[in-house]
């Protein structure tokens, strides 16, 4: 059911941006109880997923992902995190934080953006980044969601849990609610986005 539902969005969203070569990834949440993948109520494995395009299909990109070191023992679900850097010209990212412990959630979005993006970035070779997810963490809650934003780093969120993330170069505008029809327990956020165009070699996006 994954793969079917991956390949049916990929078809989309090529159709979406004709011209273009679509990209997917995806990393399944752990189940600590099992040692396997957390699984949704079909049997599929639940975890979070990206898309993205590119080019060509020969453009390159390549794809990181993990599970968060510090979890919720409480919680049977281990988070996780999923990268895919576009060409060098964009690190799109996006994870799903504890639900059940708050602090853990800080914990998990303070390495998740202090240690492992800037290591892939550290390898990969800079480029601007964006981060979108649901951090369980609010704007002015307790712990504050600003408190893992670092510096050289800008915030939109949508009233709630649901935030995006991204370094300086990238503009982010336009953020509105998407209604999800039940699919899932809140809305989506949608926001546009654009890279600055100025830096050598790079395009606008």
């Amino acid at each position: 059911m994954v793969w079917i539902l991956r390949a049916g969005l990929e078809r989309v969203f090529a159709t979406v941006h004709s011209g273009r070569t679509a990209v997917s990834a995806f990393q399944a949440a752990g189940d600590r109880p099992s040692g396997a993948d957390t699984r949704c109520r079909n049997g599929q494995p639940y975890g979070v997923g990206l898309l993205t395009h590119v080019r060509t299909p020969d453009t390159p990109h390549a794809v990181y992902r993990g599970t968060h070191p510090t979890q919720d023992l409480a919680d049977p679900e281990e988070r996780s995190w999923l990268c895919v850097d576009v060409d060098s010209v964009l690190l799109a990212c996006t994870t799903h934080l504890a639900a059940t412990g708050y602090r853990v959630a800080l914990a998990q979005c303070r390495h998740l953006l202090d240690t492992i993006l800037p290591t892939i970035r550290g390898r990969a070779g800079y480029a601007p980044m964006v981060l979108g997810g649901d951090l369980n963490l609010r704007d002015g809650g307790d712990p504050d969601v600003r408190s893992c934003t670092p510096p050289g780093h800008q915030r939109i969120d949508d009233g709630g849990v649901q935030h995006i993330v991204a370094t300086i170069d990238v503009t982010l505008c336009c953020r509105r609610s998407v209604a999800m029809r039940g699919a899932t327990d809140h809305p989506g956020l949608l926001a546009a986005l654009s890279i600055d165009g100025s830096r050598p070699g790079r395009p606008p996006t």
